[in-house]
């Protein structure tokens, strides 16, 4: 993706986020400049990798196969490990109309993903394999809002604002907005998106940024090489 494709979907996110309701934190606006300048008191914005996120899975098709993200917290690995402390993670996503977010799975997160607002979100379930590949002819159990509800291979469970899914580690899912964009919550555990997604395509999690133009203001995967 070029820089500037990544700066005019973060202005439009903003605009999109704000007329749902939707306030980023300060820490969302400052410059890159700020962010290096103010990296010790940020380094819990650093290290949890909080913040700004698109990504189009390394295809080069942000609008037919993306996803804004914008990670609001996450917690801590180590506590996650011992079993205490802060081992949950909030993003907000937007999901385009028809804009893919590949068939994946997670080795460790749960996950509740929310409609928050705008059209139908359509997420495409499948089951696990035992050794938790995707397996086009297994089901599942997911449940809504609290309710138990069984899915077969394949099947599209649309959710309109207010209605909500719990995917577990092992539930296969791709989702797109339906009828036009929708925000999306997640609740989750710790979230690690450098090694907790299984897509089932051979394809990456992050974009490959091509520099035409400063950036507006950084990205997660920016950090380690910017900063």
């Amino acid at each position: 993706m070029k820089r500037s494709e990544v700066n005019s979907i973060i202005r439009w996110a903003d605009e999109f986020m704000r007329a749902h309701g939707v306030h980023l934190p300060p820490f969302a606006y400052w410059s890159p400049e700020e962010l290096g300048d103010r990296r010790a008191a940020a380094a819990g914005v650093i290290e949890g990798r909080l913040g700004w996120d698109i990504t189009d899975y390394g295809l080069g098709r942000w609008a037919e196969q993306g996803l804004f993200l914008f990670t609001a917290r996450n917690g801590r690995q180590a506590d996650l490990k011992r079993g205490g402390g802060m081992c949950y993670a909030e993003k907000i996503m937007i999901s385009r109309e028809g804009q893919l977010s590949p068939m994946h799975r997670h080795w460790l997160k749960a996950e509740d993903i929310i409609n928050r607002g705008g059209a139908t979100l359509a997420i495409e379930l499948n089951g696990s394999a035992p050794d938790g590949s995707f397996d086009a002819d297994a089901g599942g159990t997911v449940f809504c809002d609290g309710l138990r509800r069984d899915f077969a291979p394949g099947e599209v469970l649309r959710l309109a604002p207010g209605e909500s899914v719990t995917l577990m580690p092992g539930d296969w899912h791709a989702f797109w907005g339906e009828g036009g964009d929708v925000l999306i919550g997640e609740v989750s555990t710790v979230n690690d998106d450098a090694t907790d997604n299984w897509f089932r395509e051979p394809i990456g999690r992050f974009a490959e940024i091509e520099e035409d133009e400063p950036p507006l203001h950084l990205l997660v995967s920016d950090y380690d090489r910017l900063i």
